[in-house]
C-alpha cells in the first residue's frame, strides 16, 4: 500500500472511532442521567427531543426568533416556557408553535412581554440556579430521594421547580429553594406521584 493510502486508512479509521466513542459517552451520560430521575428512559428522550423541536420551530420563525429570548424545557411532556417577548401576540405566537410539537402534553407560557433580559441578569439568574441545586443536596427525611430529580430553571429571580416528586419531597425541596438568597419568587411545577 502506498504511503499516503495508507495515511488516509489511518485517518478515517481514527475519525470513525472517534465518533463511536462520543457516541458511547454521550450515552453514557443520558443512560446515567436517566437512571437518577423518575422518568422512563423513553421519556426522557422524547422529553429531549420535544426540547430540540421545539427551538428549531421557534428558530425556524426567523422574525419572531429575532425579537424574543426563550428557554424550553420539558418534563414527563410538560413545558415550560421562560423568557421574554415585546408583545403579548408573540409570547402567545411562541407557545402556540411549541403546542405543535408531538407529545407535548401541557405547556406552561410563564415568559414575560418585556425586552430581553442583560448579560448581568442571565448571570444572575445562573448564580441563583446553582445556589439552589446545592441546597437540594441538604434535604433529608425521604426515603429515595436525589436532588438530580428536581429541574431548576431561574427567569428574572424567579425559580421554577419542575419534576416528578411526592408532596413531602416537593415541600421539602421548595423550602430549600426558599433559603437561597436572590429568590424572588418560587413556581411549583411538580407532577406528584401520591
Amino acid at each position: 500500500m502506498k504511503p499516503i493510502n495508507a495515511l488516509l486508512v489511518v485517518l478515517l479509521t481514527s475519525s470513525l472511532l472517534y465518533g463511536c466513542a462520543a457516541a458511547v459517552v454521550g450515552g453514557a451520560a443520558t443512560g446515567a442521567t436517566a437512571v437518577h430521575d423518575r422518568r422512563t428512559v423513553g421519556t426522557f428522550i422524547d422529553d429531549e427531543g420535544i426540547e430540540l423541536k421545539a427551538r428549531m420551530a421557534i428558530f425556524d420563525d426567523k422574525e419572531l426568533n429575532s425579537r424574543i429570548h426563550i428557554n424550553i424545557i420539558s418534563i414527563n411532556g410538560v413545558v415550560l416556557l421562560v423568557g421574554q417577548a415585546p408583545t403579548e401576540a408573540d409570547r402567545l405566537k411562541a407557545a402556540e408553535i411549541v403546542s405543535t410539537v408531538p407529545k407535548v402534553r401541557l405547556i406552561h407560557n410563564e415568559m414575560t412581554v418585556a425586552a430581553p433580559n442583560s448579560y448581568m441578569t442571565r448571570s444572575s439568574d445562573a448564580l441563583i440556579t446553582a445556589k439552589v441545586k446545592a441546597k437540594l443536596f441538604t434535604v433529608k427525611g425521604h426515603d429515595y430521594f436525589d436532588p438530580t430529580r428536581v429541574k431548576v430553571v431561574t427567569e428574572n429571580g424567579i425559580v421554577y421547580l419542575m419534576g416528578i416528586l411526592t408532596h413531602k419531597e416537593a415541600d421539602s425541596v421548595t423550602d430549600a429553594a426558599r433559603q437561597v438568597g436572590g429568590v424572588q419568587k418560587i413556581v411549583k411545577l411538580f407532577e406528584y406521584l401520591d
